[in-house]
């Protein structure tokens, strides 16, 4: 329960803490215990948060109210800063989140993306002091953040998103900034955070300034006065977590009816976003565009697609309103571009397409105002094939097709998750292409993931693991349920027990080690190509049936339709999709070396023609895909993965790594 908040106290025990220099001491403690590591940075804004918090509850007269730090936050490993509990003069049960800021009005900039700031991490520090590390998108230690307030409404969004207590509105949840170093009446420095551009935002979501600690002392006082903090405090931390909403089943709400608050986007990802809108905002007011590619790189689960969806949702809204933009998503990923299809109207359907489809043939330079290019590392060498017709052949690359083709493209990609040799996209192409054409380039990393419950720990952990790196990292079974099983019965019938819970997916997939059937047997049904013993299933429906067996989907659906329960997919059919529980079956493609030490690959267990003859134009070798097709299996999972491993060395060892983590 507590290791939800990483501090929580009474008010008089806080503030008695505060005075005592305390208050960091024990985040420190609670932090190692749960496995957190923090940089001096980070304990040094503890330190200097708490009191600045402790002033305004003595200044706003709350006696009895109840204070937290570092509220962890569902599916995710973000962490809200500051939250106070108490009853309101009207005695509403009311909780306050905060977002505390050490900025001052000279180490805040404007950054060139509108909604963007920069901000000095190095400004007022000693020279001994440590330097906040960050990856920088100027070049220089700035960092480039979203307004507070913008922050904030993210934050809102998520909690009302998933913490019952707050979406049924049994507590009333408010939302607000304090950048206590800030002026918002400065004479001398500009306060860029009180621009008029964010007046909405500001009214809704307010950031206050030291010149304003008054006025935040008296909100704080009504909406705390009457304290009762403490049960407050356990209504939420015992309140259900709703279940994470599928992407895929809101994409109509998100695109048609342009509601995007299901998916609430925080931190980098609004960051991501406000650079995309703010390219397009100047080419609607301007007139005039200047040719732009922006690439968002981003791991598994860092929401690559829902802020492709959240923009997409915002400029068809707009569309809809009369802007006249042409605005489209593209992605090589069939059996997402068909999930997504299945669930919207024909007539939105033209927004989706493959990227395949911006051939000089048959699409004009510049036709399309914005692209947005999901899963870019898909993307092939040439969007010709062996049934592309004489007249829509072209010798430009499947890259400089898409940017030739679009006034701003954004490019949402993951090196990692390429997967076969006809798959070449990468950030440096991207780059080269857009340079032949004039364009300007732009570039921001997604760094928090919201799948694999949010666990950064268990992402670092199965990469050490699945490219032989040093194992250094540690993750809770808590924060993320892994299981190595020892039949592959076994760990299916676990799958089929979550899938059957109310609200819950779950998927078997495995390498591609066993032939994959294009015709049905002797009955008329599909063949259970997948055999381990005693254990058989059938792949994903063949795409070359015309008729699909009764009691199946066909392949793309295998992701989405519950019937997909009874088949074993494989990495084409579930990239881009996630489970709440996610089986693999690590086939003998990957085995651990007892001698070496090394886990490595065996190409003659492959099954799959790509990876068996790669072509000449592949960036990676067979070792590098399987690795990395491992590393996406095993990170479809919201709540967990479940796995069974055919070689036995390497059962073992992944079985020694867990005890071992464990004690």
């Amino acid at each position: 329960m507590v290791n939800r908040v990483l501090y929580n106290e009474p008010q008089a025990q806080f503030i008695n803490d505060v005075e005592r220099n305390l208050v960091s001491q024990k985040m420190r403690h609670t932090a190692e215990q749960t496995g957190i590591h923090s940089a001096e940075n980070e304990i040094a804004s503890w330190e200097n948060n708490a009191p600045h918090i402790a002033r305004l509850l003595t200044q706003c007269g709350a006696k009895d109210s109840y204070v937290t730090f570092e509220f962890l936050v569902p599916f995710s490993r973000k962490r809200i800063d500051c939250m106070i509990y108490g009853k309101g003069e009207d005695n509403s049960e009311n909780v306050i989140h905060i977002e505390l800021k050490q900025w001052s009005n000279k180490t805040v900039g404007v950054a060139e993306s509108d909604g963007n700031f920069t901000t000095d991490e190095t400004a007022n520090r000693q020279p001994d002091d440590v330097i906040f590390n960050v990856e920088a998108f100027t070049g220089h230690a700035n960092r480039i953040v979203a307004h507070p307030s913008q922050q904030v409404k993210g934050y809102q969004g998520y909690l009302s998103n998933f913490i019952e207590v707050f979406s049924n509105h049994e507590v009333s949840l408010t939302g607000l900034a304090y950048c206590y170093n800030y002026t918002k009446n400065d004479t001398k420095n500009p306060a860029y955070l009180y621009d008029d551009k964010y007046a909405s935002l500001l009214s809704q979501f307010p950031t206050y300034a030291k010149d304003q600690f008054d006025e935040l002392a008296e909100r704080l006082t009504v909406l705390l006065k009457n304290g009762e903090g403490l049960s407050i405090f356990n209504k939420v931390i015992d309140s259900p977590i709703r279940p994470s909403k599928k992407l895929l089943n809101e994409v109509r709400t998100m695109v048609e009816n342009g509601d995007t608050s299901t998916f609430a986007l925080i931190e980098d990802q609004l960051v991501a976003r406000n650079m995309i809108l703010d390219k397009i905002r100047r080419y609607i007011n301007n007139g005039v565009f200047d040719k732009s590619v922006i690439i968002v790189n981003g791991g598994p689960g860092t929401g690559k697609t829902v802020i492709a969806l959240h923009v997409l949702a915002e400029l068809a809204k707009q569309t809809n309103n009369g802007n006249g933009l042409n605005v489209q998503y593209a992605t090589k990923s069939a059996s997402l571009l068909g999930g997504v299809k299945s669930k919207i109207k024909p007539a939105t359907r033209i927004l989706f397409q493959n990227v395949t489809s911006y051939v000089p043939a048959v699409t004009d330079e510049n036709a399309v105002d914005v692209l947005l290019i999901d899963e870019a590392h898909r993307i092939g060498r040439t969007s010709n094939n062996q049934y592309t017709p004489a007249a829509r052949r072209t010798n430009l690359s499947q890259i400089e097709t898409i940017i030739r083709a679009t006034k701003i493209c954004v490019f949402f990609i993951d090196e990692k998750q390429a997967i076969r040799g006809a798959e070449i996209g990468n950030t440096n192409m991207i780059r080269e292409a857009a340079a032949k054409y004039g364009a300007k380039v732009e570039e921001c990393t997604l760094t928090s993931q919201f799948r694999c419950n949010g666990s950064d720990n268990y992402m670092d952990w199965l990469e050490q693991v699945l490219y032989n790196r040093p194992v250094t990292s540690k993750f809770a079974i808590s924060d993320f349920n892994l299981q190595i099983l020892d039949s592959p019965q076994e760990m299916y019938d676990k799958l089929v027990e979550e899938d059957n819970k109310p609200d819950q997916t779950a998927r078997i997939m495995a390498g591609f080690c066993w032939k994959w059937s294009d015709h049905l047997d002797e009955n008329g049904e599909l063949i259970k190509d997948v055999e381990i013993g005693d254990f058989k299933m059938p792949w994903e429906t063949h795409r070359n049936f015309t008729k699909t067996p009764k009691g199946y989907v066909k392949w793309f659906e295998w992701a989405y339709k519950p019937e997909g329960i009874k088949q074993v997919g494989c990495i084409y059919t579930a990239q881009g999709f996630e489970f709440d529980y996610a089986g693999v079956i690590i086939g003998p493609d990957l085995i651990y070396n007892t001698e070496s030490h090394k886990i490595e690959t065996v190409k003659s267990a492959t099954r799959d023609p790509m990876l068996r003859n790669a072509p000449t134009e592949a960036t990676m070798t067979y070792d590098d895909y399987v690795r990395n097709i491992y590393r996406v299996l095993m990170s479809r999972g919201m709540k967990g993965c479940f796995l069974y491993i055919c070689d036995d060395n390497l059962r073992n060892y992944m079985k020694q790594l867990l005890a071992d983590m464990k004690g």
